[in-house]
């Protein structure tokens, strides 16, 4: 929960330091340096120190680009020419101009119903990916929801594994891809989310305009989020024994529904490469409402790769923002 609350208590620590600094506080100065001195690894991964750098459209050697997009269901699920329709074109055109090698979606909907659209053909068709996995759940309607990995290079093996309940039926989705001589895994994920709905979001506004009690409107949006910490942290600590158990180059992708200064996220890294704090930076927000200080949505690679260029497309077709980052592997 405190993680939630860094950006703000960073920034108090921060003005706290400038406003003794002005009054010649020599002291209290101190004191607010060992604040930043103690709060130093969330500080290392909130914000990204890389100078602001133009993305190569053809990075050159042999690098690999991974785009991880949550496309929220692609705005829509059955075919139409509404406004929802035009926001699914434009997001599939924006996937086309990254020119991607590896792409890992999350929040996808594909159908065979032909009412709906079946966003597998469709990408494949557009996007040119012969290999995908999708871990299809039969369920009578023809509909199905989950992560997805598209590869240019040949997927020689897959599996998913389904979280535990009482989370919400997401899956880890697992693809070894050949690369040349070398096999990488692949995985990509969506977290349990908060579950704010209608009235969740109401009582923010609420709390945020100081119309009416702020503990009333509080204790059922914090209750949500501790039952959303609790299960992402399970989540976790299963995709840290998986990853550690990978004989290959692990790179993991998806939406963790959690900041960079919490469990879930220093537990799912481990010891990996966040390409954002590689190649990225300032703060790097992924996800469009609540907070201008949310990144949720991460690209982590192996420690035998380099990451070579990060970059956010900050375009307001899905709830998050997609993220790019060119791999290479480090061996001669």
């Amino acid at each position: 929960m405190m993680g939630l609350s860094f950006p703000v208590l960073l920034l108090l620590v921060v003005c706290f330091f400038f406003g003794w600094l002005i009054l010649l506080k020599f002291d209290l100065i101190f004191i607010s340096l060992i604040a930043l001195g103690l709060g130093y690894k969330s500080i290392a991964v909130f914000i990204g120190f890389n100078a602001p750098l133009s993305f190569a459209t053809d990075p050159g050697g042999r690098s690999i680009r991974v785009v991880s997009w949550n496309v929220a269901r692609f705005i829509e699920l059955a075919r139409n020419n509404n406004k929802g329709s035009t926001t699914r074109k434009k997001m599939l055109s924006l996937l086309k101009e990254q020119r991607a090698d590896v792409l890992c979606l999350q929040e996808f909907y594909t159908s065979e119903n032909p009412e709906f659209y079946d966003n597998i053909r469709a990408i494949q068709q557009t996007l040119g990916f012969r290999y995908y996995y999708f871990p299809f759940d039969k369920d009578g309607d023809r509909n199905y929801y989950s992560s997805i990995i598209f590869s240019k290079f040949p997927i020689v093996d897959s599996s998913f594994l389904r979280y535990p309940r009482p989370s919400q039926p997401e899956a880890l989705v697992q693809a070894d891809i050949k690369v040349g001589p070398d096999t990488i895994r692949f995985f990509t994920t969506h977290l349990q989310s908060q579950r704010f709905d209608k009235i969740d979001y109401w009582r923010m506004q609420k709390i945020k305009s100081r119309e009416d009690s702020l503990v009333y409107h509080s204790i059922p949006i914090v209750a949500k989020l501790k039952r959303g910490i609790v299960i992402r942290s399970m989540q976790a600590d299963i995709i840290d024994q998986v990853r550690n158990n990978s004989p290959y180059p692990v790179v993991i992708t998806g939406d963790l529904n959690d900041v960079p200064n919490s469990y879930t996220y220093f537990k799912v890294r481990g010891s990996l490469k966040d390409a954002f704090l590689e190649k990225g930076y300032g703060i790097g927000r992924t996800f469009r409402s609540l907070s201008p200080t949310l990144r949720i949505d991460y690209i982590f690679t192996d420690s035998r790769f380099s990451v070579v260029q990060f970059k956010r497309e900050k375009k307001d077709y899905s709830d998050h923002y997609m993220i790019v980052a060119d791999i290479r592997h480090s061996r001669p």
